[in-house]
C-alpha cells in the first residue's frame, strides 16, 4: 500500500446534499489520486448512511484512508458498530477510522433518541477497545447502556483508530484523553482553534499520553473562486447560516462572538422562514444574499476562499496554528485540485 503524497490533508465525500450517492465513487479515486490522506465520510439519514458509503469507498480505493466524520455511537448496537469498524479494517486493508460525534440534540429529540453524553462516548469507547483485543464484555453496565454479553472475536488483538468530532472543552479533554484523532467544528476563529488544540493536547498528557499521538484535524470550509457562484454561496454562507439554525448558540459561545448578532440572524424574517429547512440546501441565492448581510464578515473569515493560492495559503495557517490535519471541506476533489496544486509549490 503506498503512502498519500498529503496525509496531512482530507476531504469530505458527498459534502451538502449530492444528487447521488455514487458521486462518492469519483470523489474517493480524484482525491487518492491527488494524493489526499483521508476520504472522511458524514452521515445524514438520508442517503448518506456512513457504512455504505465506507464500504463503497474502500472498494475503490487503495491507499487513502476511510474515516467515519461522524456517525453516532446510539443509533447503531455496539456489536453492529463494532463489526461494521471490524468489516472495514478488512476490506480496507487497515485503513479505516471510525469517528463518532455527539450530533444535533434537536434532531435527537424529534427522532426520540437520547442525547449523547461526554460520559456515554467514553464509555462506547472503552467498548469498542475490549471488543477488538478480543475480549468478552460481560455484564456491561455503563453511560453506553446494559448489555449482558458482548464479543466480536475472540481472536482478534487489533487497535482499531477513533476519532471524536468535538465542540465543547468536554468532548475535547475526552478526544485527548481517549481518541486517536479529533475532529474540530468547521468555522472555528484562529483564537478558538488554539484554545481548542491545546487543550486536545493537554487533556492527553494528563492522561499520560503523548500528545502527538493525538491528531488534531482542522475542518476548513475552502471554496476557491473557481467554484460556481451559486455553490460558493451554499459553500460559505449557506453553511455557516445552517450551523447557525442548529446550533448557533454553542458556535457563537465557543468563538466568543457577539450573541446579539445570532439573536437578529434568528429574528430575521427569511431566517425564519426556513425554520426547519437547512439553509445551506433550500437556500435560493437571494436567500443567501440576503443572509450574507446579516452575518459579519469576520464571522465568514474563518475559511478558505479567493484565488486557489489564498486557499492554500488558508490552509497552511491551520497547520501554523497547531492542527496535524485540514479537512478542506465543501467541495470535491475535483474542485479541490487547483488548490492542491498551489499547496503542493508552497508545502513547508
Amino acid at each position: 500500500m503506498t503512502t498519500p503524497e498529503f496525509p496531512e490533508l482530507g476531504f469530505y465525500g458527498l459534502a451538502g446534499q449530492p444528487a447521488s450517492s455514487r458521486d462518492l465513487l469519483d470523489e474517493v479515486r480524484a482525491g487518492e489520486a491527488l494524493g489526499l490522506g483521508t476520504a472522511f465520510i458524514s452521515e445524514r439519514y438520508n442517503k448518506k448512511e456512513a457504512g455504505a458509503l465506507c464500504g463503497a469507498a474502500a472498494a475503490v480505493s487503495e491507499s487513502i484512508t476511510i474515516a467515519t466524520g461522524a456517525t453516532h455511537n446510539n443509533t447503531r448496537h455496539p456489536l453492529l458498530t463494532a463489526g461494521f469498524a471490524y468489516t472495514m479494517q478488512s476490506l480496507s486493508g487497515g485503513r479505516f477510522v471510525l469517528g463518532i460525534g455527539r450530533g444535533i440534540p434537536i434532531l435527537q429529540q424529534l427522532m426520540g433518541i437520547p442525547e449523547i453524553t461526554t460520559a456515554e462516548m467514553e464509555d462506547f469507547a472503552g467498548i469498542m477497545r475490549r471488543l477488538f483485543r478480543g475480549e468478552m464484555v460481560q455484564n456491561h453496565d455503563g453511560p453506553a447502556g446494559r448489555f449482558p454479553l458482548l464479543l466480536l472475536d475472540p481472536t482478534l488483538d487489533e487497535h482499531l483508530p477513533m476519532n471524536i468530532a468535538c465542540f465543547g472543552e468536554n468532548s475535547l479533554r475526552l478526544g485527548g484523553r481517549c481518541f486517536d484523532e479529533v475532529i474540530l467544528h468547521t468555522y472555528f476563529a484562529d483564537e478558538t482553534v488554539v484554545r481548542c488544540v491545546d487543550t486536545v493536547k493537554s487533556a492527553a498528557i494528563q492522561a499520560g499520553r503523548d500528545p502527538d499521538d493525538v491528531r488534531v484535524w482542522s475542518c476548513l470550509a475552502t471554496i476557491s473562486d473557481l467554484i460556481p457562484y451559486e455553490k460558493r454561496l451554499r459553500g460559505t454562507i449557506g453553511r455557516l447560516a445552517s450551523y447557525l439554525q442548529a446550533y448557533g448558540e454553542l458556535l457563537v459561545r465557543t468563538n466568543r462572538w457577539d450573541p446579539a448578532v445570532l439573536e437578529r440572524f434568528e429574528a430575521d424574517e427569511v431566517v425564519a422562514k426556513h425554520r426547519w429547512t437547512a439553509l445551506d440546501a433550500a437556500g435560493s441565492t437571494e436567500v443567501l444574499e440576503h443572509i450574507a448581510t446579516i452575518i459579519p464578515d469576520e464571522w465568514f473569515a474563518a475559511s478558505a476562499t479567493g484565488s486557489p493560492a489564498q486557499c492554500a495559503a488558508a490552509v497552511r495557517h491551520q497547520l501554523d496554528l497547531g492542527c496535524d490535519g485540514v479537512i478542506m471541506h465543501g467541495a470535491t476533489p475535483a474542485e479541490l485540485t487547483p488548490v492542491v496544486e498551489a499547496y503542493r509549490q508552497s508545502r513547508p
